[in-house]
């Protein structure tokens, strides 16, 4: 392996005492947090080259990665159609545009094109450009949207003039991005966020004619967000109020904007609820005495819990996970045995079934179905080989259309990959189930040939998201060169069900660092992969299980990509002015209180850092990150290189100009998968 001359960033200690709880802990790169300190700039700087330097022997491989990634995309692409209101509306991207062009087309598709927004144009002379929300008036004389450019995902909110295509000076900072409309085509409903914390906290109104804004809600509680929304029947206006474990709406009629909101359902701490509007009733799906959730229903005015009557009933082996309603059917997304399903249901008969799939690793979801009275279902399917694809599905016939695959240019055939279900059992004899995608070679051959192959362990495992299994494209650039991607299907997830996810949180956190290392336990002892080719990668949270992994065992990974990891547990969720903090107490817990303290800190990967040997690592992160903020990982890398014990590869890449999801643009994106897949390849000695 290339040994870089460059010395690498040693950052400064300014030693700084938190005591809490009796315990004592000394940070010394506490520092780093000022963004504001030229030192802080420099040091970033300064690991940003050392990262290039390390990392330029594979310069010319990230090119040609680059090149073969973005090869792949069909550069002139557009969405499905889907029709609303006499409109086809359509994205659609051109051969070297970074973003899309959103149009709509009146009654048919061979009619004249009307672009609603070329955002390549709107981005240009922006280093970062993200817009959000587009949404049209009633009356289709305006369309809102909101627009970030700093990739802190704050959105100011603009209004542009369908009749004269200009930008009209309507411009309010500090929002989530989207609002809806009244029926009055005049009023706006919108969310306002936190200036400090980040937490959307407020909804507003703003009238276009009067030019008055007025404060509908503010969220009192720290541990809750805030929304507005239009139902699908476009007849009321929707507050929502969440946090972790609990939920509360509020409406109106959206033709009685000034009007007071009402309480769908007062908050009860712990249930969770969500409501679709249906002619004359609400549908209510709730965790409420039933953790996988069941479906209720209550009439139009009668929305206390008291009134609802129960539609389908909870079940301990399926996840109910959401809802599409038609006037004659009605479509449920449940999760059974970690795999989703649609049903069914014939409102008028209650005849249901469920739609057929072949894969036993695949994802399936509703799509776009804006139009109450179809009978044709949109939805959109894929799997570990099978490209993304968007059906169209006859409720009443059963017959489906496939519409568009996912085309992966240059040609891909499915029939040379293959994937497969495993299940695992975790130490504590728990089953947990993993997706494997590899290209059909030594890697498929019988156990007792199988001498191992280089790996990538994947996996989230935080907030109750399900990691479904899907296709890439870009990952084939790792298949092709012999890699075997393997996404694990940890706790703290929800897709074995609501009680996977409650596993794997607040004091069962363990669970979910250690169903990952006895995943990567099991494709050693089974002869997938050895240590000597074993890599793991994770994002944000998943950052958290790659900073906590390394830690527990350090010698099972050759390499670890860890992507804005969230690596500094006790510091920030003490510390309530940082953005997102306080609404992750029903997450982590709150170390404020004891018992959570010393258990947060027996995994939190800053605060377990030894002088020991650990893997080959890539650390990335963003100076405007939002979510994760840049500090953590920087800190983490310091501490890092001052203790660890071995000659490893240890980088780190800060983007100096983006936030949590990366580069804006849908290529410049790709630069920086190139740059970590180059670092698998250097590490597996594959130079081309």
């Amino acid at each position: 392996m290339y040994h870089c001359t460059m010395q690498a960033p040693k950052a400064k200690k300014i030693p700084k005492e938190h005591n809490i709880h009796g315990d004592v802990r000394i940070d010394n790169y506490y520092w780093l947090r000022d963004r504001e300190n030229q030192e802080v700039i420099d040091y970033l700087n300064a690991e940003n080259a050392y990262c290039k330097e390390v990392l330029k022997p594979t310069e010319p491989l990230q090119e040609k990665l680059y090149e073969e990634i973005v090869g792949r995309i069909k550069k002139d692409d557009e969405s499905v159609p889907y029709k609303k209101k006499g409109y086809w509306y359509y994205t659609r991207f051109t051969e070297e545009s970074q973003y899309p062009i959103y149009c709509r087309k009146k009654d048919s598709m061979e009619n004249k094109e009307q672009i609603l927004m070329d955002v390549n144009v709107m981005a240009e002379g922006h280093k970062y450009y993200s817009v959000g929300g587009l949404s049209l008036s009633p009356d289709e004389k305006y369309m809102v949207y909101g627009e970030d450019t700093v990739s802190r995902r704050i959105y100011t909110l603009k209004m542009k003039s369908m009749e004269t295509g200009e930008i009209l000076d309507l411009n309010i900072p500090g929002t989530t991005g989207g609002a809806c409309w009244a029926e009055d085509s005049q009023t706006i409903f919108y969310t306002m966020k936190d200036e400090t914390t980040l937490r959307s906290a407020k909804v507003m109104s703003y009238n276009l004619v009067t030019k008055e804004e007025i404060v509908r809600f503010v969220e009192k509680d720290d541990t809750f967000n805030c929304g507005v929304y239009k139902s699908k029947s476009e007849k009321y206006i929707i507050i929502s109020s969440g946090a972790s474990i609990t939920s509360e709406y509020q409406f109106i009629l959206a033709t009685n904007p000034q009007d007071t909101f009402k309480i769908f359902q007062k908050r009860v701490r712990g249930m969770e609820y969500s409501i679709s509007h249906f002619e004359n009733k609400w549908y209510v799906m709730t965790n409420w005495d039933a953790h996988n959730f069941k479906l209720m229903e209550t009439a139009e005015l009668l929305t206390e819990r008291k009134n609802w009557v129960e539609v389908i009933a909870h079940r301990e082996d399926t996840l109910l996970e959401g809802q599409e309603v038609f006037s004659n059917f009605m479509v449920i997304e449940e999760r059974r045995n970690g795999q989703n399903h649609l049903r069914i249901i014939n409102q008028k008969t209650q005849e249901e079934h469920y739609m057929q799939f072949d894969s036993e690793t695949y994802d399936c979801w509703t799509s776009t179905n804006p139009d109450f009275d179809s009978e044709i279902l949109r939805f959109g399917y894929t799997s570990m080989t099978t490209p993304s694809s968007v059906y169209d599905y006859d409720m009443n016939t059963r017959d489906k259309v496939l519409l568009k695959q996912q085309e992966v240019v240059g040609g891909y055939d499915e029939s040379l990959y293959d994937s497969k279900r495993l299940w695992v059992t975790a130490r504590d004899g728990e089953k947990v189930p993993m997706s494997l995608v590899y290209k059909k070679s030594s890697a498929e051959e019988t156990k007792e040939n199988r001498k191992g192959a280089p790996l990538l362990l994947y996996a989230y495992g935080s907030y109750g998201h399900s990691l479904d299994p899907y296709f890439s494209s870009v990952r084939l650039s790792l298949l092709d060169r012999g890699f075997v991607y393997v996404i694990a299907h940890i706790r703290g997830g929800e897709d074995l069900g609501r009680m996977w996810y409650e596993n794997g949180k607040l004091l069962a956190k363990l669970n979910t660092f250690f169903d990952f290392i006895d995943c990567a336990d099991y494709l050693i002892a089974e002869k997938w992969t050895t240590p000597k080719q074993l890599y793991a990668e994770g994002g944000s949270a998943g950052g958290l299980l790659m900073g906590a992994v390394v830690n527990f065992r350090p010698e099972l990974w050759n390499g670890v990509i860890a992507q804005v990891p969230f690596v500094d547990v006790v510091t920030t969720m003490l510390d309530e002015t940082i953005p997102l903090t306080t609404g992750e107490y029903d997450e982590w817990g709150n170390p404020n209180e004891e018992e959570y303290y010393h258990y947060i800190k027996s995994y939190s990967p800053y605060d377990n850092i030894e002088a020991k040997e650990y893997p080959n690592m890539f650390i990335t992160t963003g100076l405007h990150d939002s979510q994760v903020q840049y500090w953590e990982p920087a800190k983490w890398i310091a501490k890092l290189r001052d203790m660890k014990t071995d000659t490893n590869m240890l980088i780190m890449d800060c983007n100096m100009e983006t936030g949590h999801g990366g580069a804006s643009g849908r290529f410049e994106a790709l630069k920086e998968t190139a740059k970590e897949f180059a670092f698998l390849f250097m590490l597996e000695g594959i130079t081309d």
